[in-house]
């Protein structure tokens, strides 16, 4: 089994509990895969760098998975099929990490 963080990006124009439902979607996905999710993370609604198909914004989910190396490339299609998501990236890593990543640490210095 590999360890891999899977960021995926949701359109602007959803609702933060249809984007945890689609995170949801995805960890069952995972699972159906012979996977699991050690951690999500949402990242909130975040400008982008450039318009994606027609957004400006988008919303933020990162999933660490523990999945099948040959099993990656079917999340992946799924990832595209998926009309909500405009993108997505899929990072092989050594380890997962236990603590949060530095976007959460991010997000948690601007309340403060």
């Amino acid at each position: 089994m590999a360890y891999y963080e899977s960021v995926l990006v949701f359109r602007q124009d959803l609702t933060e509990s249809q984007v945890k439902e689609k995170a949801t979607k995805f960890e069952n996905i995972v699972k159906e895969l012979g996977g699991s999710v050690k951690s999500t993370e949402f990242w909130g609604l975040k400008n982008l760098a450039y318009v994606i198909r027609k957004n400006r914004k988008a919303h933020y989910v990162m999933l660490n998975i523990e999945l099948p190396g040959a099993q990656i490339t079917e999340l992946e299609r799924r990832s595209r099929i998926d009309e909500d998501v405009i993108r997505f990236l899929n990072v092989r890593v050594e380890e997962l990490s236990s603590t949060p990543s530095i976007m959460m640490k991010k997000n948690s210095e601007e309340v403060e």
